[in-house]
């Protein structure tokens, strides 16, 4: 943590921390407890994970001092996002807003404009403060004040991740290795010499198959940005100030568009989890939470299917670039309600965050540790814990990563979110419709240098380019 943020969490410790602190003992009775109600995000194995630790705070802690929590899953980030909103804003049909919420920093910013965000840091001493990774506190003071008002609980961060098996013919027959995929332009590369590979295998001409692919395109910009010495976003005091620098935006467009409208990248499933699964890719860079979804088998049709073996590598990062790597995950924002159901809510949220339960969520979900003693591998590694091989590989990847590299996130600003989703789908978008046209040439006999040749001109990128910082303009000013 920065020591003026550090500072700022003292100095409010010390003028109002002290008095909840001995007061709040009063706040709780086991004989009438108070529920607590958390809006989350979590699915499957996460959302089985965060369950079973909430049973086990309300069979012990819980029931000690008379909190009990109800957790409930919204289904994804987009309609948690919604939901929170709808809520707070009283629409038909929304539901009474929960006690506590799982937010990125946007949304939390957007919320807290409205004045229903409860700052946290005189709930916690400075040494309680101190004991977080330093990086995931600070994300939590928006606009860099002294007011915490996001808690971290889990965090994530991108992985690569491959299906070894069906790379290993491929890399034997072209002399390639797993180092040979340690940078974005090696990547495009590789990808380009998959295609034509995969291609020579059959009869028919530009069947060649996709090699890669990508989760969370506004984190490719925006990371790959940072990598090449430039910020999209520059935040001071809540407000952006735009950099779309057409050197680095080309670089970008370069490394995932043109192999795209190639056929060398793709996406077509919901996830890249889910391409891998179908066949249509081999490999794809996501968060290290979504990689548990990485699949066992591969389903060729509906009679046939195959296992494959899960290999974990470090995010290809630019030549030239700097070593920076996307910090991320949502955490939790306490709802302006009542003090008796604040402070239960901060009870259960520092028990969530104690390293043995904590550790316990990230090897069951894929999620890191937010307490700097926890994330130490000899620490994951002893932990007696039935985990699967998978999850822990992707974990331990995970954890070498960020003990690494640079770790990185955008400071929330009012429009954030808005700007953000262009980021998302401004460049993919324009790949999969201009795909699309490429594969509707090649089936008219077309080679896929004349079919793509319009794609990959200089103008196209003008046209990308200027297009998008438009829209960006107008979401930032919306």
């Amino acid at each position: 943590m920065k020591k003026g943020l550090i500072l700022m969490a003292i100095i409010s410790w010390v003028c109002v921390g002290c008095s909840k602190s001995s007061d709040s003992k009063d706040l709780l009775d086991p004989k009438d407890p108070v529920t607590v109600t958390i809006w989350h995000y979590y699915n499957g194995s996460q959302l089985k994970a965060f369950d079973k630790l909430v049973q086990e705070f309300n069979m012990t802690v819980g029931a000690e001092k008379g909190i009990i929590v109800e957790g409930e899953s919204q289904g994804n980030v987009e309609s948690l996002e919604q939901a929170v909103l709808d809520s707070v804003l009283n629409k038909a049909g929304a539901k009474e807003m929960p006690s506590v919420f799982a937010a990125y920093a946007d949304t939390a910013y957007e919320i807290d404009s409205l004045g229903m965000v409860v700052d946290l840091s005189p709930y916690f001493t400075w040494e309680e403060l101190d004991s977080y990774v330093d990086s995931y506190i600070e994300e939590g003071y928006l606009d860099g004040k002294d007011a915490l008002k996001i808690l971290p609980i889990a965090k994530s961060t991108e992985i690569f991740v491959i299906n070894k098996t069906d790379w290993q013919p491929f890399a034997d027959a072209c002399g390639y290795t797993l180092e040979d995929l340690q940078t974005v332009e090696n990547i495009t590369k590789v990808a380009e010499a998959y295609y034509e590979w995969s291609d020579a295998r059959t009869p028919e001409e530009n069947d060649g198959k996709a090699f890669f692919g990508r989760d969370a395109m506004a984190n490719y910009m925006i990371i790959g940005a940072k990598q090449l010495g430039s910020e999209i976003f520059s935040v001071k005091d809540g407000k952006a100030e735009l950099n779309f620098d057409k050197r680095v935006m080309k670089k970008l467009w370069e490394n995932y568009y043109v192999p795209f409208v190639k056929g060398y990248f793709s996406a077509s499933g919901g996830f890249r989890s889910d391409d891998v699964k179908t066949g249509n890719i081999l490999s794809f860079v996501g968060s290290s939470s979504g990689a548990m979804f990485f699949p066992d088998e591969v389903t060729v049709d509906d009679n046939t299917s195959y296992p494959i073996e899960l290999e974990v590598l470090k995010v290809p990062v630019f030549e030239d670039g700097e070593n920076f790597l996307v910090q991320q995950g949502a955490g939790m924002v306490v709802t302006d309600t009542n003090e008796r159901e604040i402070y239960a809510s901060v009870e259960f949220l520092k028990w969530f965050t104690q390293e043995q339960q904590n550790i316990e969520f990230s090897l069951m979900s894929g999620y890191l540790p937010v307490k700097k003693g926890a994330n130490d591998l000899s620490v994951v590694k002893d932990e007696s814990l039935d985990i699967s091989e998978k999850n822990l590989k992707i974990v331990k990847a995970a954890m070498e990563e960020i003990n690494t590299c640079e770790l990185y996130t955008t400071k929330a600003f009012e429009k954030g979110g808005e700007a953000r989703r262009v980021l998302e789908y401004a460049l993919s978008d324009q790949a999969k419709s201009d795909r699309e046209m490429v594969e509707k040439r090649l089936k008219q006999g077309c080679t896929l240098e004349e079919a793509s040749k319009e794609f990959i001109q200089e103008t196209a990128f003008e046209h990308w380019y200027a297009n998008t910082k438009q829209q960006l303009e107008s979401a930032m000013q919306e």
